[in-house]
């Protein structure tokens, strides 16, 4: 099927030598199909969202509001990949008690990683993964179009793919630094797309992708087999159950012990049983204390609804909805708050699944409704999506965006630029939270945390609480307890402090 609606110009070949060269092949070729005969206007949307996003990220960092948790620790770990090394933090495997050698895929296994490691070699730093993020929310963009236009026609795919760009799951993940999450959108926006267009090979290439993405991804996996067993593909559909499910056996239970990891340190269900089989049990048995669990408190039950609202609640009425179910179990029955609330990355893993959700719940609601080729239906439907985002920009991240005061480094900042531009290159350090990122590129950086690391120098902030303190005086007695056992300060700031022993 043809989505070209204008003749293919000398520019437009252009364009896709470009892209070819830019890109992965098999994934350069996927995009230009996409984009055929719509390329500079998507082309155009996937160029500002990237931007939108990577600046969000880089003035962050830029004005030390990144964090050392986690951007230090994927930045130490793809440095490692970088050098055919492996991929170690020294910041996790401190706090953990593993040593500086600590392999970051004993924590999350998230192979994937390695990809980003060649654009290292052209800047080695936190803002290259920073920019790699912006970039790969941004590429699923034509996937999700041409699947709605598939569906919805052209007006519905670029109004739904501007919901996409400006959603909140977006600018939550985007704003918290960089996380594995980056991959994720645009090979689920692959899975579904091509599985969509008959294409089942390439969607099952996705989805072994998707896999070494991070140790849960399996779940995801086996949520679009239990899609793809609905309608009537049984055999594909229990093939992607079985992998998905078998590869989270795999990646938990031997790979991430393989590599030094404990695969219960993300165990966070001990108050409904011990293990999984428990947890499947519960489930069974006790199924209405497994509802209240998902209900309560209520951060639950507000995510959850922020999450189906951007499709006006559509995504309701389609199967393909079960991809996302597991990984939302896998949230809201946790005993972690930072897994429910709407803050930081969790809910991008999903955003894509409901999307498309919601395209298909519309044609099914319109086919239930013998009003198939209303197109007045599906624009106003399509118009309220990309309302829907926009009145939400105000309440997370993207909102920043529009306050001068955003771009500008303030007093505390400048101090914080002045400390770090002491500390030596090739030196260990412990850091703040918020000062690690400006000197992970240089120095091997540890967190600044309640225990002494004996590293030669130490970069504090001590004007304000930062993870994981309580509050400012905690690091205060932190500071005085390193000058009183020989630690000397060479500079005091805004609360910044550098101490040298």
């Amino acid at each position: 099927m043809t989505l070209t609606d204008d003749d293919t110009s000398a520019g437009a070949a252009s364009g896709r030598r470009g892209l070819a060269q830019a890109l992965p092949a098999p994934l350069a070729r996927m995009i230009a199909w996409a984009l055929r005969g719509h390329r500079p206007k998507v082309g155009l949307l996937v160029v500002a969202a990237a931007t939108v996003y990577a600046t969000l990220g880089l003035v962050r960092l830029h004005t030390f509001r990144a964090t050392s948790f986690d951007l230090v620790i994927f930045d130490q770990a793809v440095r490692g990949f970088s050098r055919f090394a492996a991929p170690t933090s020294a910041a996790r495997g401190i706090t953990l008690d593993q040593g500086m050698q600590f392999v970051q895929l004993g924590e999350h296994f998230s192979p994937i990683l390695a990809l980003l490691a060649p654009f290292y070699w052209i800047h080695d730093g936190p803002g290259t993964l920073i920019v790699a993020q912006a970039v790969l929310f941004a590429l699923a963009i034509p996937f999700l179009w041409a699947f709605t236009r598939r569906r919805l026609g052209v007006p519905a795919a670029y109004l739904v793919s501007t919901a996409y760009a400006l959603s909140w799951p977006i600018a939550e993940a985007a704003e918290f630094d960089f996380h594995e999450v980056a991959f994720a959108p645009l090979l689920i926006a692959v899975m579904i797309e091509r599985y969509q267009a008959g294409r089942l090979r390439t969607c099952a290439v996705a989805a072994i992708a998707l896999l070494l993405v991070k140790e849960d991804m399996g779940l995801l996996v086996a949520g679009f087999g239990a899609y793809v067993f609905l309608t009537r593909q049984r055999l594909e559909g229990g093939s992607f159950i079985l992998m998905g499910l078998g590869w989270t056996v795999l990646a938990r239970e031997f790979l991430i012990p393989a590599v030094g990891g404990d695969p219960k340190m993300y165990w966070a269900y001990n108050h409904l049983a011990q293990d999984v089989p428990g947890l499947v049990k519960t489930m069974a048995t006790e199924t209405f204390r497994v509802i209240g669990t998902l209900l309560t408190p209520e951060d639950k039950f507000d995510t959850m609804a922020l999450m189906m609202w951007p499709t006006l609640l559509l995504c309701l009425c389609s199967p393909l909805t079960l991809m996302a179910v597991p990984h939302i179990l896998e949230r809201m029955l946790s005993d972690r708050l930072h897994w429910w609330i709407t803050d930081f990355h969790h809910s991008a893993f999903t955003v894509v699944i409901l999307f498309c959700a919601g395209v298909d719940g519309l044609v099914r609601v319109l086919g239930w409704l013998k009003r198939r080729e209303d197109r007045g239906l599906v624009l106003a439907w399509s118009v309220g999506v990309c309302a829907v985002a926009i009145t939400l920009l105000p309440r997370f991240g993207f909102d920043q965006l529009v306050h001068p005061t955003f771009y500008q480094r303030d007093a505390r900042a400048v101090a914080a630029a002045e400390a770090v531009a002491m500390v030596p290159s090739g030196v260990v350090v412990e850091a703040g939270n918020s000062l690690g990122p400006a000197l992970s590129a240089r120095t091997t950086v540890l967190l600044f945390d309640h225990r002494p690391r004996n590293a030669p120098w130490v970069v504090a902030d001590v004007s304000r609480a930062e993870f994981p303190f309580g509050s400012a005086d905690d690091q205060r007695k932190r500071v005085e307890g390193l000058i009183l056992i020989g630690y000397r300060k060479v500079y005091d700031r805004e609360g910044v402090v550098v101490l040298n022993r």
